[in-house]
């Protein structure tokens, strides 16, 4: 398979379960594999948030938060380890939904969204890539339309490449590409705007 082809492949994905334990919210392991976080202690989850990968089988899985999810990590199943082997249901995150990364609100962050515009934002910190590799065409375009699952850069964390793809909270199954709002190769934050969008 080339690389151009791959790049438009759907990366397959997992909904993380997420329910109170107490004062925490606990979200735990969608399966058995070996697991990779992407967010660090002290960083806000929200339901359907990308969490991280699940290799199951040789294959990996985009995981994200499932519903109930929400408050700031307080501990981190696998940090600082490439994979960490995890059997179904084991707790992945603790997440404090007290804490003030995550306090704002959903119309907070609906209105904070609606004064930039529509954007995707990056899931994790990392290096943003535009394309696949040195010399191929990027993965997407300003004017280009994006679709629900498509790969529209890649993120390198730890020397590791992540396929980012469209879609999540808050965006249409379907957009064009206004602007790619980060340079390539820019190290990015979670939350960073990779690309700014208007609805089709």
């Amino acid at each position: 398979m080339t690389a151009a082809l791959e790049g438009r492949r759907h990366v397959p994905t997992l909904t993380a379960p997420a329910a109170d334990d107490g004062d925490r919210v606990l979200v735990r392991a969608p399966g058995v594999g070996l697991w990779r976080p992407l967010v660090a202690a002290g960083q806000a989850v929200r339901a359907d948030d990308v969490i991280g990968e699940l290799t199951v089988l040789g294959v990996v899985h985009q995981v994200r938060a499932g519903a109930g999810a929400r408050g700031a990590t307080v501990t981190v199943t696998g940090a600082g380890r490439a994979r960490t082997p995890v059997d179904h249901g084991a707790v992945l995150y603790a997440l404090d939904p007290h804490a003030g990364v995550a306090a704002t609100s959903e119309r907070d962050a609906e209105a904070a969204a609606a004064a930039e515009g529509l954007a995707l934002r990056a899931p994790s910190s990392g290096r943003f890539y535009s394309r696949p590799a040195p010399g191929k065409p990027a993965f997407v375009a300003a004017g280009d339309i994006v679709h629900v699952g498509q790969t529209v850069c890649m993120l390198e964390v730890m020397k590791t490449f992540n396929r980012v793809t469209y879609g999540g909270g808050g965006l249409p199954d379907r957009a064009r590409v206004t602007a790619i709002a980060v340079a390539d190769e820019s190290d990015v934050e979670p939350g960073t705007v990779l690309l700014r969008l208007e609805p089709v």
